[in-house]
């Protein structure tokens, strides 16, 4: 099967639904992202004063955020004359399974941040600057 008709309400409500996981899972790991940056940037003011070497950039991946791709797509399904719409195998895998190109990385990115993984660093002895 290459294309499924469904219903612009039905859709559109999945859409929220999957959009409104995403954003409040990206606003959780932008405080986790937030907590580990100031963190790091308060060990790099103790190495200054204590003079030891300085470590001069925080190697974090910023969370993901995909808000303004399921905001188009609900501003084209509000604007749709069309009680149905058909989707395509990749549309419907996007908008109805929230599988996007990327979902994988960006889904894993903010959980990590979200439950407040630690970075992982390397001990004074390995650290190169």
């Amino acid at each position: 099967m290459n294309t499924v008709k469904v219903k612009r309400e039905e859709l559109l409500t999945k859409v929220r639904s999957n959009r409104d996981a995403h954003r409040t899972l990206f606003l959780k790991a932008q405080e986790g992202y937030r907590k580990l940056v100031i963190e790091e940037l308060d060990r790099m003011l103790a190495d200054a004063k204590a003079g030891r070497p300085i470590a001069r950039s925080i190697n974090l991946v910023e969370p993901a955020d995909h808000t303004e791709d399921y905001d188009r797509v609900l501003a084209m399904l509000e604007m749709s004359v069309d009680d149905t719409v058909i989707l395509g195998a990749e549309e419907f895998s996007q908008y109805v399974l929230d599988c996007w190109t990327w979902s994988r990385f960006a889904i894993s990115t903010n959980q990590s941040y979200a439950a407040g993984s630690p970075v992982p660093r390397p001990s004074r002895d390995e650290e190169d600057y």
